[in-house]
């Protein structure tokens, strides 16, 4: 039974540290769609930055009141669209800036507080590649020890009822 029991930690220790050395890759993925989108982003306003630069004095918040002062319909639109745009670029600087500032703040953003549709892209468009870099083993390492020990504490909690009964009949 011990051995059993050993062979289920290595296991499970195994399946845990697979798992572990492919987080820095997402990690790394999920800044890559960041900044690809960020740059879209950014390609979509500098239209939009130009006409501010122009007649606003570079603000787009002026622009967008300006087409929604407009009698007309469409204009009103366009400025609704504008503002969809531009928060949206806002949003993917702040996330990037976010996730540059240092290297646990990547895996926060990417985990805790991530872009919901970029870090969905960026699972859905992820490969399993394994990079063995000195990154990913410390990482499968880590989060290899830490669930075979949840696993290993959740299990004696779990046997230790019957532990007790065991020594109580001898």
């Amino acid at each position: 039974m011990k051995r059993l029991a050993a062979y289920g930690r290595l296991i499970c220790f195994f399946v845990a540290a697979m798992i572990g050395v492919q987080i820095p890759q997402f990690v790394d993925q999920y800044g890559d769609a960041v900044y690809a989108h960020l740059n879209e982003a950014k390609a979509s306003v500098a239209e939009f930055q130009q006409e501010a630069d122009r007649y606003f004095d570079g603000s787009i918040e002026r622009l967008i009141d300006y087409y929604r002062a407009s009698d007309d319909p469409v204009f009103i639109d366009g400025g609704d669209s504008i503002e969809t745009i531009y928060q949206r670029y806002q949003m993917l600087q702040s996330a990037w800036n976010q996730y540059q500032q240092g290297y646990w703040q990547r895996y926060q953003t990417t985990f805790l507080s991530p872009i919901t549709d970029i870090r969905r892209e960026a699972w859905a468009r992820y490969d399993y590649a394994v990079r063995l870099t000195p990154e990913a083993l410390v990482m499968a390492v880590v989060v290899g020890l830490f669930i075979s020990l949840l696993a290993d504490l959740l299990l004696s909690l779990l046997l230790w009822p019957l532990r007790k009964r065991r020594t109580v009949a001898n």
